[in-house]
């Protein structure tokens, strides 16, 4: 193994490059990495059970691919917030009826606010396919397989034969 200071160059058979996969995770662990970041790295790192080309490529993929918004996080779809929009126009139109503008331009600001997260939502969706197809088949086949969130970034690369 080669050490410098932008991390570590394994190589080696895939249970070689598992074994240090699976060194980088306890090391980790034992220096107190933990949330999202550090449960990101250990679902992605490679396990023995799986196989570079399939595995790897997927949850490379995966990972690479487009985050989930603001709408897809509240597990909301577009066309329910395109209704729960329809609703706040309509009770801007009531509230300016009554002559009450606050709420008229409250209920207009969330009618835009869930216009845009179903525009977002759907966009988000399209965007996703789209890499998920790029990656899978192209990108993966010509670049090295990879990971990178805020505490680690890795790749797999094999050996030219």
């Amino acid at each position: 193994m080669e050490e410098s200071i932008s991390g570590f160059k394994q190589q080696g058979d895939w249970v070689t490059i598992v074994e240090h996969g699976e060194r980088i995770t306890e090391a980790l662990r034992d220096a107190g990495a933990e949330g999202e970041a550090f449960d990101e790295w250990d679902e992605w790192r490679p396990k023995a059970h799986e196989r570079l080309r399939d595995d790897m490529n997927e949850k490379t993929a995966e990972q690479a691919t487009l985050s989930a918004g603001e709408g897809e996080q509240a597990d909301k779809s577009p066309t329910e917030d395109l209704q729960t929009a329809g609703e706040k126009v309509t009770e801007s139109y009531e509230a300016l009826d009554e002559n009450d503008s606050e709420d008229a331009i409250e209920n207009g600001r969330d009618s835009l606010d869930y216009f845009a997260r179903a525009a977002d939502t759907a966009s988000r969706k399209v965007v996703r396919t789209a890499e998920e197809v790029v990656y899978k088949n192209v990108m993966t086949k010509m670049a090295p397989q990879y990971f990178d969130n805020d505490l680690v970034s890795a790749n797999i690369q094999p050996n030219a034969k």
